[in-house]
């Protein structure tokens, strides 16, 4: 069975956010295989993609794993396994993707940018505790707004550019603060350098301390910086030590997620469901 590892929101390798990518040619084999292969991969999603028959609401259905857990929506994955079924000719145009939370959508340009098209996510301003900041390593917290039941973030945001690169996080303490992860965020201190905003995302409770570049949180994140920079065409630059760019565009209920990928480990896994 072929499995690849695909740098999604980036184009250059060992950039942006890493995920697993496994087409299958028929059934999802058992949840508990499919778990083991995740935690094997160990990067913060592995996708599992499986052609439907034509003519139905979808063309692939599409499930993500951590290494812990399978999750509801992820952005980077699905932008990764668009990247392979677009780079081996198994599908061309709009790819529909039959997922947990319904059809999501990806299409490719020509110079090879996927545009992936997301339930944009509800924000519900919420009253933090101090601990929550001390958690982040001893920071200000600005505001905080709650995307559950659809994400199940908390979006913080904090001073400026330079509070969120040099967050030290306790990851285990943040465990009580978000059903799925805590996005941190500020607006870009200088716009000239190609984004409007910043943010790192931190999942322990997925086990995940830090996630590169979450494309799921920017439905959230996409809606809160439109409101605050009075456009609906937006950048943001997501990450740690290793960071990618999402360009991101608010269409109502519907976020549309635009990055590059890139391709790094192709390969073969070796042991069969």
């Amino acid at each position: 069975m072929r499995i690849r590892i695909v740098d999604a929101f980036t184009d250059r390798p060992f950039h942006g956010n890493p995920a697993g990518v496994l087409l299958l040619d028929g059934a999802f084999p058992p949840d508990a295989w499919l778990q083991r292969v995740a935690a094997e991969v160990n990067l913060s999603e592995t996708a599992f993609a499986r052609p439907l028959p034509p003519g139905g609401d979808a063309d692939w259905a599409l499930r993500w794993f951590t290494p812990a857990a399978e999750v509801d929506l992820c952005g980077h994955a699905t932008l990764a396994t668009a990247h392979v079924l677009a780079a081996t000719g198994l599908a061309t145009g709009l790819i529909r993707f039959a997922t947990r939370c319904g059809v999501l959508t990806a299409e490719a340009a020509g110079d090879g940018a996927i545009t992936l098209d997301f339930p944009t996510s509800a924000l519900v301003p919420a009253d933090v505790p101090a601990e929550v900041g001390r958690a982040l390593g001893g920071v200000t917290v600005r505001s905080a707004h709650d995307t559950s039941p659809h994400l199940g973030d908390l979006v913080v945001e904090v001073a400026d550019e330079r509070t969120v690169r040099e967050l030290a996080p306790d990851h285990a303490a943040l465990r009580a603060y978000a059903e799925r992860g805590v996005i941190v965020t500020a607006a870009a201190e200088d716009p000239s350098r190609g984004y409007d905003f910043v943010s790192r995302g931190f999942f322990p409770a997925l086990g995940i301390d830090e996630d590169p570049v979450t494309g799921s949180a920017h439905t959230a994140l996409a809606p809160f910086w439109a409101a605050r920079l009075g456009r609906t065409e937006l950048t943001g630059l997501q990450g740690g030590a290793r960071r990618g760019l999402v360009r991101v565009t608010l269409a109502g209920d519907r976020t549309l997620l635009t990055g590059d990928a890139v391709t790094v480990l192709d390969g073969e896994l070796l042991t069969a469901p």
